[in-house]
């Protein structure tokens, strides 16, 4: 009689998942695979096991473009599923899921990430949004940051309570997302790079085991997560050094010069840099070579922006060589801290923040401008006026320019951050029409020209690629350094903390 319950049982169960029923977990031999997965499904199976802040929503959510609009749409990825966790215990929970169900995940903050290895990747986006809490630590030593915490937003509250930390120099850019690949911005004269400021950081590996790294717990990873930290994990929040908040203004110098003053403005550069001596209070300068068809319809202009970390009168010592080249239009302005980047034209509103654009990118890292090469590049823009205005017309080519003492300070072994001696960040950026292959091939002519140009102005050196201005395109080496110790920590550190390459949509280490 007992067989013959069991018969009708097990019949019953097998008429149950022929007509469609999902077959429970615990009966699953492999973990099952999920090609298609649709929102009310993950709600259904991931929501009971989430705060109740978690939202989970797909593409005909009114959310969903919102959520994951990207700085750089050329190799966006595809987004089935939006998980955005309300509290960081949330993330072991959700990295847990998708591995049950097949899923890759990727995490993402403000989504300024533009690597075409980006394009590869396909499924749940951790979007974590909602972890946005700043803590400042007793001593007024520190500070804990979420992991969505973004530059202008950490900017103005440490400002207010009398403190400044490393940031990048771009208000809308996500602390972290440049952090974890260097971070370089207007304090690192004094201070260094975001990264030689992280002290602990809490991170969900790959199999969604939670950890505190820091210097006594896994170390190891520690100094891997200071430059290629998107390859090992998510970080919920990290701990970071802060500073007292400095002088009340700072002082930013703008010039617009057209191409007759390049010599000038080029020699000028390099006295003012001498190499990596810049004064640490000449914390930032950057140009670019873009058009201003109010200007010139024929050819770029010039355009450059310097910021001081005190009053004019302390600037002007380095300024006044600039101030003796010629400008067409040139503005002044003492402002504090948390405008800078506003009157440098990187701001929350300003264009180079605005998400939507294809774009194309190349980059390069220097010790020193090469006027023959800037002559080259600069030429070779004149030219694509004359034969692609409407190529020309979204082009900028970037050149940046940091106090790098506080840089050059820390031992380069000390972290896996891999370009010290690098003094300027080269950035090839290029928005094209979406739907013109003819003109998006035209363009990465273009851009392997100008990185091409850059490197050849500094023969003897190896070719450097900051991973954060990286296009996925360089060689490992390029984007982790070049001594075979360095990439071989790299790997061994993949293969403890990463074995299955959960993280390899963002310039993978492991490809």
């Amino acid at each position: 009689m007992k067989c013959n319950t069991l018969l009708f049982a097990s019949l019953g169960l097998l008429h149950a998942f022929a007509a469609g029923a999902s077959i429970p977990r615990y009966f699953e031999k492999y973990p099952r695979s999920r090609p298609n997965l649709n929102s009310t499904q993950v709600q259904l199976e991931l929501g009971p096991l989430v705060s109740n802040t978690t939202v989970i929503f797909g593409p005909d959510d009114g959310r969903y473009p919102n959520a994951t609009s990207r700085w750089n749409d050329f190799a966006a990825p595809h987004i089935q599923v939006v998980v955005e966790p309300g509290q960081e215990s949330d993330v072991p929970i959700i990295v847990k899921y998708c591995n049950e169900n097949s899923v890759e995940f990727l995490a993402i903050n403000r989504g300024h990430g533009s690597s075409t290895s980006l394009g590869t990747f396909n499924g749940i986006q951790i979007n974590l949004a909602n972890l946005q809490s700043i803590t400042i630590q007793p001593d007024g030593q520190s500070a804990w940051f979420q992991g969505a915490v973004y530059d202008w937003q950490v900017t103005e509250y440490l400002w207010e309570n009398g403190f400044v930390a490393t940031t990048g120099s771009c208000d809308c850019v996500g602390l972290l997302g440049a952090g974890l690949g260097g971070g370089h911005g207007r304090h690192e004269g004094l201070y260094g790079m975001v990264v030689d400021n992280m002290l602990q950081l809490n991170v969900v590996l790959g199999d969604g085991t939670p950890i505190r790294v820091n210097a006594t717990s896994h170390a190891d990873l520690l100094w891997g997560m200071k430059g290629a930290g998107h390859n090992f994990g998510i970080v919920t929040s990290f701990e970071m050094k802060i500073y007292p908040r400095g002088p009340d203004t700072w002082h930013v110098r703008n010039y617009i010069w057209r191409s007759d003053k390049l010599d000038d403005i080029f020699n000028a550069l390099n006295d003012l840099h001498g190499n990596g001596t810049t004064p640490a209070n000449m914390a930032l300068n950057f140009g670019n070579f873009l058009m201003n068809t109010t200007l010139s319809d024929t050819e770029p202009v010039i355009s450059w922006t310097f910021a001081y970390r005190g009053p004019a009168d302390e600037a002007q010592q380095y300024l006044s060589s600039f101030d003796a080249i010629e400008a067409v239009w040139e503005d002044a302005s003492d402002v504090p801290y948390p405008q800078v980047a506003h009157a440098q034209g990187t701001g929350l509103d300003d264009y180079i923040c605005q998400h939507g654009s294809t774009r194309i990118t190349a980059t390069a890292g220097l010790q020193v401008y090469n006027l023959t090469a800037e002559h080259l590049i600069f030429d070779g823009f004149k030219q694509r006026v004359a034969s692609h205005p409407d190529l020309a017309a979204g082009a900028g080519i970037l050149h940046e320019g940091y106090s790098t003492a506080g840089v050059d300070a820390v031992d380069p072994r000390l972290s896996a951050y891999p370009f010290r001696a690098d003094h300027h960040l080269m950035f090839f950026d290029l928005a094209v029409d979406p739907d013109n292959a003819e003109l998006q091939k035209a363009g990465w002519d273009w851009a392997f020209e100008v990185r091409d140009q850059w490197n050849a102005g500094q023969p003897g050196r190896p070719v450097d690629a900051y991973v954060n201005y990286a296009n996925g395109m360089e060689s490992v080496e390029d984007r982790y350094g070049h001594e075979s110790w360095r990439i071989q920590r790299l790997v061994d550190l993949k293969k403890k903390y990463d074995p299955q390459n959960k993280f390899r949509f963002f310039n993978p280490i492991i490809a």
